[in-house]
């Protein structure tokens, strides 16, 4: 008898009889398939020489496939990048307010889209868009599933009327964002064709009158750039006097913000970033921005302005295609309605994480590295710098503190602390791992020392920047 292993592995019919008193009352055809791939692989194994495994081992490698499949796929993440807005990161991480809330909207029915005093149909789901008003000064205003989505359908309704579709954009406004998308890409999806005006470092009102006056285009798209800056020889167009100009000539002015701030920048040490408010009072007709960079709340696209013009979006057949559901509404409410309560900086993790004194930081970092050298590791306090991020203030800094893991290998370390539980994301500075606690928050500093003792184990450190030699 040959003591080489069997190339056939058992039956799906032995895993599945194996597995189901484990499995209970599942549906059939789905276990089945999973089944088939246990099986699958198993075959692929014993192709190769490999040692067959038990009926049982299958049976018990089918039950943990099937509930990891239904578990959560996403690893709960420390980010301690010192990047406050981190776009491989999930960007803004919610109030608690927006999980209450679109908790509340995904476990259950909900008044969507009817009114409560007559039990017709209504509005959809309006306490957003509310806010906006009450927050900008608005006429009207509209929630989309993005950013993008909101300029292309406000572009649309910039232009309706006419049988000219184009839209004048500086040149050195055309900028490309995350993922690749570009404006002049947004601008022919939504139908409408592009005219460049000015120069890449300098634009001017006379530029947008001229395309304007002589029938090129029919709305001005004014970009913000702000995942960028231009420095030296530039010039741009005033919005004031931009709008009174388009206006004189009857187009309308659609502004695309980008992170649309809506507290002033300035007021906590970084360069102030054009807020929505301003740009309508400047006479933009509407305003796009994101609610999940410096608004802080989940993925969408907000527009402000002219309450004829929100109409004309609303209309448009795409926006049922680029409206956001239930729970995403829910969390875009209840994110602005902590701003109307003035509780952004201390409840919206992204003000708080900007607004945090770096005295307060400092004294986090002590603490944290006294309970580290508790569990035999020597980090070492730091001061750092930490950035917005996600395509907002390009450029900007925060002073902050953090801890510095010296160790063998920088990037091991790193690697380390991302494989850990929690997972924790840092970065490399001076050939040392630094831990930036302005975007550590603060309800995560009791169990942070133990997660990076746990992630770091035994690992030896040795003299580094950060740390003497004995």
């Amino acid at each position: 008898m040959s003591d080489e292993p069997s190339p056939h592995p058992p039956s799906v019919e032995r895993v599945l009889a194996a597995a189901r008193p484990t499995l209970g009352d599942r549906d059939h055809d789905a276990i089945v398939a999973v089944a088939r791939e246990v099986v699958a692989e198993e075959r692929e194994r014993l192709s190769v020489g490999a040692r067959p495994a038990t009926v049982d081992a299958l049976a018990d490698a089918l039950v943990a496939r099937v509930e990891a499949v239904a578990a959560q796929d996403l690893v709960p993440v420390v980010n301690a990048t010192g990047v406050i807005v981190h776009t491989n990161l999930g960007r803004a991480p919610w109030p608690e307010a927006a999980i209450r809330a679109a908790t509340a909207a995904a476990q259950g029915t909900s008044l969507l889209e009817m009114d409560r005093a007559t039990g017709q149909r209504g509005a959809r789901f309006r306490a957003a868009e509310a806010h906006l008003i009450a927050l900008t000064g608005a006429e009207d205003a509209l929630v989309t599933n993005n950013n993008a989505a909101a300029v292309a359908l406000a572009l649309a309704a910039a232009v309706d009327g006419g049988r000219l579709k184009a839209v004048a954009v500086a040149r050195g406004e055309l900028v490309e964002i995350g993922g690749g998308v570009r404006i002049p890409d947004i601008i022919k999806r939504a139908g409408l064709r592009l005219v460049e005006v000015g120069t890449t470092n300098r634009t001017r009102v006379a530029d947008y009158r001229e395309a304007l006056e002589s029938g090129a285009a029919r709305a001005v798209l004014r970009v913000h750039p702000s995942n960028f800056t231009m420095q030296g020889f530039v010039e741009e167009a005033d919005p004031t006097e931009l709008a009174a100009a388009a206006h004189e000539l009857g187009a309308g002015v659609v502004d695309d913000l980008g992170s649309g701030a809506l507290l002033d920048t300035a007021a906590f040490g970084l360069a102030h970033e054009p807020t929505p408010m301003e740009r309508l009072a400047s006479g933009s007709d509407l305003v796009c921005f994101s609610g999940d960079k410096l608004v802080g709340g989940p993925q969408s696209g907000l527009v402000v302005g002219r309450s004829e013009l929100v109409a004309r979006m609303r209309k448009d057949p795409l926006a049922r295609a680029m409206r956001p559901d239930k729970v995403t509404l829910a969390g875009v409410a209840a994110t602005l309605g902590l701003y109307r309560a003035g509780l952004a900086t201390t409840e919206i993790p992204v003000w708080r994480a900007i607004a945090a004194r770096e005295e307060a930081l400092r004294a986090r970092a002590e603490m944290l590295a006294g309970k580290l050298a508790r569990l035999g590791h020597t980090p070492v306090v730091v001061p750092l710098e930490a950035t917005i991020g996600g395509g907002s203030l390009p450029g900007e800094t925060l002073p902050s503190w953090g801890l510095a893991l010296p160790g063998r290998k920088a990037t091991e370390t790193l690697r380390r602390l991302r494989m850990g539980s929690p997972a924790i994301v840092g970065r490399i500075e001076d050939d040392a791992v630094v831990l930036d606690l302005r975007t550590v928050e603060p309800s995560r500093d009791d169990a942070l020392p133990g997660a990076i003792a746990r992630a770091l184990g035994g690992q030896a450190g040795e003299p580094g920047p950060y740390q003497e030699s004995a």
